[in-house]
């Protein structure tokens, strides 16, 4: 399909408006992670829909010393990606455009959900993250805007933003994309060397070492709540080769729902091991969270929650988290 590339709100404001309009907002560097982004604002947005992806590079989100001069500017290769993925409409605006007469005096402030985690580590980046965040939906007038989850907390925060600042549109979020490695995709895994591209590695194995840890717990007491009688429970457990399961199904049952705590212990293992490695993982933080505030839980927690990690692999920042769900013990 034809994509349009525009410079400014305004040539945006003047094509006619059909159908819903699903806006899906970057920093550029497009990769396959944007494009699935894209693909799912198409099939939100219909046949009669449009589908607006804006490539900015926001000066307020980076910090001292952070990488806004590295960061890859790609304009022409992510208008034919955008296009191919479906995007009726690529929206380049300037500094200028988007902060006309410099940066802006009033600001919307993340609040204490902001200083957690990405926030301690980056102050003052979601502040500019909700900043611009604001202003684009006001630019672009959406129906539905769409977020990667892979940026959980600036997911959880836009939410709160347009919910808390009463916003008329749509959050979505998308899941988020891996390599065949397991790597999240991310347009900062073109700075990683060989070498250093398998030290990440460790991020997402921290995390699926937490998921399955989670999955064989939560899957062992559902089987163990099965049975209502501990001899049956026993022998049910045994009938299928599970012979430490059956030794203490009776316990098993008993228990909590599973420990977060355990979920924590089971990635911190690989993040340990990954910090030996050459060249090694520089560990930022490991967090199992609550997704509406971003506070740690705590064993007992039911519901759901988000394990997150942050590392520095060389010169190169990554973040990674998957969503899990803890449930009641019956």
């Amino acid at each position: 399909m034809t994509t349009t590339l525009l410079r400014t709100a305004a040539e945006l404001h003047a094509r006619a408006r059909r159908g819903r309009r699903a806006v899906v907002m970057t920093m550029g560097a497009l990769h396959e992670g944007h494009a699935t982004l894209i693909r799912t604002a198409r099939g939100i947005a219909g046949p009669d829909g449009e589908v607006v992806v804006t490539v900015f590079v926001n000066p307020l989100q980076f910090g001292a010393g952070e990488d806004l001069d590295r960061y890859p500017r790609t304009l022409e290769a992510d208008v034919e990606l955008a296009g191919k993925s479906g995007a009726d409409v690529v929206l380049a605006p300037s500094v200028d455009e988007v902060y006309p007469g410099g940066e802006p005096q009033v600001r919307i402030t993340a609040g204490p959900m902001g200083e957690r985690l990405e926030g301690a580590s980056r102050p003052g980046h979601f502040d500019g993250m909700l900043t611009v965040v604001a202003k684009l939906l006001h630019l672009t007038r959406p129906d539905v805007a769409l977020y990667g989850q892979k940026d959980a907390q600036q997911l959880a925060l836009i939410r709160r933003m347009v919910r808390d600042l009463n916003f008329g549109v749509e959050i979505v979020g998308v899941p988020t994309v891996r390599e065949e490695d397991g790597l999240a995709l991310s347009s900062r895994n073109r700075y990683l060397s060989p070498r250093e591209r398998r030290t990440a590695l460790a991020l997402s194995q921290a995390l699926f070492a937490g998921r399955d840890r989670h999955a064989a717990q939560e899957a062992l007491r559902a089987r163990a709540r099965e049975v209502p009688a501990t001899r049956a429970r026993a022998e049910a457990l045994s009938a299928i080769g599970e012979s430490r399961a059956a030794a203490d199904a009776h316990a098993v049952a008993k228990a909590a729902p599973v420990a977060p705590s355990a979920v924590r212990a089971a990635a911190r293992l690989v993040l340990d091991d990954a910090a030996r490695l050459d060249p090694p993982l520089e560990l930022d933080y490991l967090a199992l969270v609550d997704p509406s505030d971003f506070t740690e839980i705590e064993d007992g927690h039911t519901g759901e929650a988000v394990l997150a990690v942050a590392a520095r692999v060389g010169t190169t920042r990554l973040i990674d988290n998957i969503p899990l769900t803890f449930g009641a013990a019956s």
